[in-house]
Protein backbone atom coordinates (compact mmCIF):
# COMPACT_ATOMS: atom_id res chain seq x y z
CA UNK A 1 0.00 0.00 0.00
CA UNK A 2 1.48 3.44 -0.94
CA UNK A 3 1.50 6.56 1.46
CA UNK A 4 -0.43 9.13 0.89
CA UNK A 5 1.46 12.30 2.05
CA UNK A 6 -0.55 15.59 3.83
CA UNK A 7 0.31 18.97 5.24
CA UNK A 8 0.50 18.18 8.80
CA UNK A 9 -2.04 19.43 11.50
CA UNK A 10 -1.23 20.65 15.07
CA UNK A 11 -2.72 16.74 15.84
CA UNK A 12 0.27 15.84 14.61
CA UNK A 13 2.89 17.56 16.53
CA UNK A 14 3.84 14.89 19.12
CA UNK A 15 3.74 11.90 16.11
CA UNK A 16 6.25 14.13 14.03
CA UNK A 17 8.45 14.81 16.78
CA UNK A 18 9.21 11.54 18.30
CA UNK A 19 9.88 10.50 14.68
CA UNK A 20 12.20 13.73 14.59
CA UNK A 21 14.16 12.55 17.95
CA UNK A 22 15.24 9.98 15.22
CA UNK A 23 17.31 12.28 13.69
CA UNK A 24 18.97 13.91 16.62
CA UNK A 25 22.95 13.13 17.09
CA UNK A 26 24.30 12.54 20.99
CA UNK A 27 22.23 13.56 23.95
CA UNK A 28 19.25 16.25 22.28
CA UNK A 29 16.91 17.29 24.50
CA UNK A 30 13.19 15.65 23.48
CA UNK A 31 10.06 17.73 23.79
CA UNK A 32 6.66 16.56 25.51
CA UNK A 33 3.79 16.90 23.28
CA UNK A 34 2.50 20.31 24.53
CA UNK A 35 6.32 21.70 23.52
CA UNK A 36 5.36 19.94 20.34
CA UNK A 37 2.05 21.54 19.53
CA UNK A 38 3.72 24.90 20.14
CA UNK A 39 7.00 24.44 18.05
CA UNK A 40 4.88 23.48 15.32
CA UNK A 41 2.36 26.04 15.54
CA UNK A 42 5.43 28.84 15.91
CA UNK A 43 6.76 26.90 12.53
CA UNK A 44 3.83 26.34 10.63
CA UNK A 45 2.61 29.73 11.26
CA UNK A 46 5.28 31.18 9.05
CA UNK A 47 4.14 30.77 5.35
CA UNK A 48 6.84 29.03 3.89
CA UNK A 49 7.62 26.80 6.31
CA UNK A 50 5.45 23.86 5.68
CA UNK A 51 5.78 20.01 7.63
CA UNK A 52 4.19 17.29 5.91
CA UNK A 53 2.83 13.67 6.82
CA UNK A 54 3.31 9.98 5.22
CA UNK A 55 0.27 7.77 6.54
CA UNK A 56 -0.28 3.98 5.63
CA UNK A 57 -2.69 2.66 7.03
CA UNK A 58 -3.52 5.46 9.50
CA UNK A 59 -0.05 5.75 10.80
CA UNK A 60 1.93 8.79 10.58
CA UNK A 61 5.05 6.79 9.20
CA UNK A 62 7.18 9.54 8.10
CA UNK A 63 7.74 12.98 7.90
CA UNK A 64 9.38 15.71 6.33
CA UNK A 65 9.48 19.90 6.29
CA UNK A 66 10.03 22.14 3.01
CA UNK A 67 11.49 25.88 3.94
CA UNK A 68 11.04 28.31 1.19
CA UNK A 69 13.60 30.94 1.08
CA UNK A 70 13.24 34.24 -1.16
CA UNK A 71 15.83 36.18 -2.81
CA UNK A 72 16.97 38.55 -5.45
CA UNK A 73 19.04 35.98 -7.23
CA UNK A 74 17.99 33.56 -9.69
CA UNK A 75 15.21 35.93 -10.82
CA UNK A 76 14.08 36.25 -7.75
CA UNK A 77 13.01 32.62 -7.46
CA UNK A 78 12.91 30.90 -4.45
CA UNK A 79 15.35 27.97 -3.54
CA UNK A 80 13.94 25.51 -0.93
CA UNK A 81 15.39 23.56 1.63
CA UNK A 82 14.16 19.93 2.74
CA UNK A 83 14.44 19.42 6.30
CA UNK A 84 13.59 16.44 8.82
CA UNK A 85 13.32 13.92 6.47
CA UNK A 86 12.43 10.81 8.78
CA UNK A 87 10.97 7.40 8.16
CA UNK A 88 9.76 5.32 11.28
CA UNK A 89 12.62 2.57 11.48
CA UNK A 90 10.08 -0.66 11.06
CA UNK A 91 8.61 0.89 7.60
CA UNK A 92 12.66 2.39 6.00
CA UNK A 93 13.12 0.32 2.78
CA UNK A 94 9.29 0.56 1.98
CA UNK A 95 8.81 3.13 -0.48
CA UNK A 96 8.11 6.10 2.17
CA UNK A 97 11.31 8.29 1.91
CA UNK A 98 10.68 8.06 -2.07
CA UNK A 99 6.89 9.30 -1.71
CA UNK A 100 8.15 12.27 0.59
CA UNK A 101 11.15 13.14 -1.63
CA UNK A 102 8.55 12.86 -4.87
CA UNK A 103 6.34 15.08 -3.33
CA UNK A 104 8.98 17.88 -1.97
CA UNK A 105 10.13 17.86 -5.58
CA UNK A 106 6.78 18.32 -7.20
CA UNK A 107 6.22 21.43 -4.81
CA UNK A 108 9.26 23.00 -5.64
CA UNK A 109 8.39 22.81 -9.38
CA UNK A 110 4.97 24.12 -8.64
CA UNK A 111 6.60 27.12 -6.86
CA UNK A 112 8.90 27.78 -9.82
CA UNK A 113 12.04 27.17 -7.06
CA UNK A 114 15.56 27.12 -9.20
CA UNK A 115 16.88 24.23 -6.38
CA UNK A 116 16.14 22.05 -3.76
CA UNK A 117 19.15 21.47 -1.13
CA UNK A 118 19.45 19.65 1.69
CA UNK A 119 21.58 18.27 4.20
CA UNK A 120 22.76 15.06 5.58
CA UNK A 121 24.97 13.81 8.65
CA UNK A 122 28.10 12.90 7.11
CA UNK A 123 27.84 9.80 9.08
CA UNK A 124 24.41 8.51 7.46
CA UNK A 125 25.86 6.40 4.55
CA UNK A 126 22.46 4.98 3.80
CA UNK A 127 20.74 8.07 3.48
CA UNK A 128 23.21 9.73 1.02
CA UNK A 129 22.84 6.39 -1.05
CA UNK A 130 18.85 7.03 -0.82
CA UNK A 131 19.20 11.24 -2.35
CA UNK A 132 21.79 10.12 -4.89
CA UNK A 133 19.30 7.10 -6.15
CA UNK A 134 16.27 9.92 -6.17
CA UNK A 135 18.90 12.11 -8.19
CA UNK A 136 20.26 14.16 -5.53
CA UNK A 137 24.22 15.16 -6.03
CA UNK A 138 26.73 16.06 -3.85
CA UNK A 139 27.03 19.76 -4.47
CA UNK A 140 29.35 22.05 -2.40
CA UNK A 141 30.12 22.23 1.22
CA UNK A 142 28.41 22.15 4.10
CA UNK A 143 29.06 24.36 7.36
CA UNK A 144 28.17 24.20 10.82
CA UNK A 145 28.43 26.80 13.81
CA UNK A 146 27.35 24.89 16.80
CA UNK A 147 25.10 27.19 18.81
Amino acid sequence: MSPSVRLATAADAPAVAALCRLLDVGDEPGLDDAQARRAFEALTARPEHRIYVAERAGRIVGSFALIFVGGLAHGGRDSCIVEDVVVAPDCRGGGIGRTMMRHAMAACAERGCYKLVLSSHVDRDAAHRFYERLGFRRHGYSFLVDG
